[in-house]
């Protein structure tokens, strides 16, 4: 590259501050995505290249190390195909913006452009029957404050769906009261929705804020320290209270369930229980239905009301017999 080139070090910085915050305004949590996959890469860059992160060249940057840097993530870090392709796109996004801002380099940001996305299997979302639900619930300590403040965490997500950093982000300026309580959420992609509340709900809650400080600003879930519940505080309160219902719910002994566990069991009750797929894709807070067709799984219940709705035929099949040795191979790889 020529003199005039700017340096890795320029370009990623200006990719952060001028393409990223000011001209496509991104959300905090794809810059926090973004910044995360670079502050992992130019650490691996220099176990590889023994640069220091500002002295590294774009050239650093090559398809054999940003392979080598996913396969990193994968091997030593245990990353799933997931993680490993989100880390990717923000790569190829920076690659994008440095074909754009300097010709020089287009050769190398096409080849790791080209790098493919893993494949992986997409597993079946699990979803909480109504008393491993209740079990759940039930598992909160009511005599202390956090035990309550847990409990009212895993009411909303079910309640209402949401994902559980919409719910975090609750501030006591996002609850409106009046005759039918709601409240409201920052979605993906800067997406509002207001989602009404039980009248269950909504006394619990009331009772909850009357515990903080009167300020707009207070955070709905806290901490002990009266900062923002994080989401690793969050998964680590409903593994305990799991754990802790196992002991009267035998289903959830050794059952892995996550804060969106809630997300996708408001999903299948509402579905189990009729409601259109359109509204339920509403309430989520997806962009459209066909999202939520992805999302929400049939149960065996379901599945089997539908294959009963089936009339058997009475054709006898016969086994297709390859008349040919190239078919015939074909036919038992």
């Amino acid at each position: 590259m020529n003199n005039g080139s700017k340096s890795f070090s320029q370009l990623l910085q200006s990719f952060f501050c001028q393409r990223l915050q000011l001209q496509q305004r991104v959300s905090g949590h794809t810059l926090a995505g973004y910044r995360d996959t670079f502050r992992l890469g130019v650490q691996f860059m220099k176990r590889q290249t023994g640069r220091e992160a500002s002295r590294q060249r774009l050239e650093d940057w090559d398809t054999a190390n940003v392979l080598a840097f996913l396969d990193y993530l994968e091997k030593e870090r245990n990353c799933q195909a997931r993680t490993r392709n989100a880390r990717l796109a923000a790569i190829r996004a920076f690659m994008r913006y440095v074909g754009q801002q300097e010709p020089a380099a287009l050769d190398l940001s096409n080849r790791v452009l080209a790098i493919p996305m893993k494949r992986f299997n997409r597993p079946l979302l699990g979803f909480l029957s109504r008393p491993e639900l209740e079990a759940i619930l039930s598992a909160t300590n009511p005599n202390t404050i956090s035990g309550r403040r847990d409990r009212l965490l895993f009411e909303l997500l079910y309640h209402t769906g949401a994902r559980v950093s919409e719910i975090l982000a609750l501030q006591r300026k996002d609850i409106y009261w009046g005759p039918i309580t709601t409240m409201k959420l920052n979605g993906k992609g800067r997406k509002e929705r207001t989602v009404p509340l039980l009248p269950t709900v909504a006394k619990h809650l009331k009772r909850h804020l009357a515990q903080l400080r009167s300020e707009p600003i207070t955070p709905v879930f806290a901490n002990r320290f009266g900062q923002r519940l994080s989401r690793s505080g969050a998964e680590k309160r409903l593994r305990l209270a799991v754990k802790s219902a196992a002991g009267q719910c035998a289903p959830l002994k050794g059952r892995r369930v996550s804060p969106h566990t809630f997300r996708h069991s408001t999903a299948m009750h509402l579905l189990q229980a009729g409601v259109d797929i359109t509204v339920i894709a509403l309430m989520l807070g997806h962009e459209s239905p066909a999202t939520t067709h992805h999302y929400v799984e049939l149960d065996l219940k379901m599945k089997e009301q539908c294959l009963s709705k089936l009339h058997s035929t009475r054709t006898r099949a016969s086994r297709f017999k390859p008349s040919d040795r190239l078919l015939a191979f074909l036919e038992n790889l």
